[in-house]
């Protein structure tokens, strides 16, 4: 068995510990690291992680985040893990942890960070057997985050009849920096949403394990909030207060729901409410976009 390691990056200061960790660290060594830095081209984590494997020599590619800390004895574990794995099997997914704080409760962003442990089929650490790869094509390149594309391969490569399985090595996915902004600026992904629905059909939220979306709730708040200002607009004051008391008790439902499980901080508490605010409409927006640049996309 051989493999090999592919690492895309954007320059983040922990790719040399990651680097430090590959190099040093015990067990067999892999064919060769492909790092791709995706700062020259821009063209997002699918398309450096497509260059990286088509350049691979091993049977097994491992693909690597650059944030990602591995345990010591990584290359023992990995190879442990692909070794001797029947020929059904296309990939092998490490268990990720994600460190929390233990003095408070988590902040949102934390939170989602967190989701990553029970996450299908990241790439955080993910092989794939390089035949599965080939078959399927690749990542489809047209996903420009790092979001969704992983989970999309997957499904390409069990509906050629291979199996993933999970292995027993353990990597640490660190929390990701947060900005105030940093939730809104996440509801690019529905966009990505849009180009699943086309790629995969209508269930797959399912097919990947996902737990049903805010979308619906976030057209009803955003149309209603809309509507508020309007027939303010036009002098149908009444229907405007009733429109922009139901736009104020879902985005204060919603805030509440964010602020609750989370330290309840004064500056977590106003990123909550201001935040709460903005994402319905960004969400929908990004949507909207995802449909209309998606919209002649076939399975």
């Amino acid at each position: 068995m051989t493999y090999s390691v592919v690492i895309p990056t954007v320059g983040r200061p922990s790719l040399n510990d990651l680097l430090d960790a590959l190099v040093e660290g015990s067990g067999p060594e892999p064919l060769e690291i492909i790092v791709v830095d995706d700062r020259e081209t821009g063209l997002g984590p699918a398309s450096a992680r497509n260059t990286g494997w088509r350049e691979a020599r091993g049977e097994w590619v491992a693909f690597l985040d650059d944030d990602v800390v591995l345990a010591p004895d990584w290359k023992e574990q990995v190879s442990a893990d692909l070794a001797d794995l029947p020929e059904d099997v296309g990939a092998s997914q490490a268990r990720i942890v994600v460190p929390l704080p233990e003095d408070r409760r988590p902040t949102d962003a934390e939170r989602g960070t967190a989701g990553l442990a029970n996450a299908r089929w990241i790439t955080a650490d993910m092989a794939y057997r390089r035949e599965a790869l080939a078959r399927a094509g690749g990542f489809d390149e047209r996903f420009p985050r790092a979001y969704r594309e992983d989970a999309e391969l997957a499904l390409r490569v069990q509906d050629l009849g291979y199996r993933i399985v999970r292995g027993s090595r353990v990597t640490t996915h660190p929390v990701k920096p947060a900005t105030f902004m940093t939730s809104v600026d996440q509801q690019r992904g529905n966009a990505d949403d849009a180009l699943m629905r086309r790629l995969v059909g209508a269930g797959w939220r399912s097919r990947i394990g996902g737990q049903r979306g805010r979308l619906r709730t976030h057209v009803i708040t955003t149309a209603a909030g809309l509507g508020s200002i309007l027939c303010g607009l036009t002098g149908r004051r009444r229907i405007a207060v009733l429109l922009g008391t139901v736009w104020a008790a879902l985005t204060g439902w919603f805030a509440v729901k964010r602020i609750a499980p989370g330290p309840r901080t004064w500056d977590e508490i106003a990123r909550m409410v201001v935040t709460s605010a903005l994402i319905p409409p960004a969400a929908c927006a990004h949507r909207i976009r995802g449909e209309m640049r998606y919209r002649r996309v076939r399975p």
